[in-house]
């Protein structure tokens, strides 16, 4: 590798934050005539949020203006993540669960805590299927016939890791509440982006594998 090498500069981007992955009709109708105006691309990320490329930086702000003013909240530091979920039982004949509800749900109870240490992440999915991949999820809730399952240390990256289960059949009522205890240990013990699978050995941890 050449040391001389000079660091990539990346280009400027904005990211639109899009609960459930569903994007409202005012947002799409802003972003439709920015994209227009300003010659930008739009990116569809894995986490189901909205970002577009090729902002110019002398247009970085007035496009930030534009999207405030149709309601549309954007990435930053320190903001609950939203969860990734599946379509659900309202549009998937395997779907046990209105997904997109449980998400508004979670994000009711917690997204009001600030500032959130990086780099956790949640997903949802509406049956045993795990389209939303929650097995490799930091904290991943799954629909089933007998009630909610709950992985924990999941991830992705160059070294993937399967989720441990630490609940099964539990209501919808427990999913949350595990979920806020999960949340207050990675937030006690959390380093800088430290994932959820490096706190599962900690003499704290307050669930076992089931």
């Amino acid at each position: 590798m050449n040391e001389n090498k000079v660091k990539k500069e990346l280009k400027k981007s904005i990211t639109i934050l899009v609960p459930a992955g569903v994007l409202t009709g005012g947002i799409f109708d802003a972003v439709n005539k920015l994209v227009k105006k300003y010659e930008l691309s739009v990116y569809l990320s894995t986490a189901q949020n909205l970002r577009l490329l090729n902002v110019c930086e002398d247009n970085e702000e007035a496009i930030k203006t534009e999207l405030l003013k149709a309601g549309a909240e954007l990435k930053g530091p320190g903001k609950f993540p939203l969860p990734r979920v599946c379509v659900g039982g309202n549009y998937c004949k395997l779907g046990l669960i209105d997904t997109m509800a449980l998400s508004d749900k979670i994000l009711a109870a917690y997204k009001s805590r600030r500032p959130m240490k990086p780099k956790i992440k949640i997903a949802i999915s509406g049956c045993p299927a795990s389209c939303s991949n929650v097995l490799t999820t930091d904290i991943g809730i799954k629909a089933t016939r007998s009630g909610y399952e709950i992985h924990v240390g999941g991830k992705g990256g160059a070294h993937p890791t399967v989720g441990k289960r630490i609940a099964t059949g539990i209501d919808e009522g427990k999913v949350l509440e595990m979920i806020g205890r999960l949340l207050d240990l990675h937030d006690k013990k959390a380093g800088t982006k430290m994932r959820m699978a490096k706190l599962l050995s900690d003499p704290e941890f307050p669930f076992s594998e089931v």
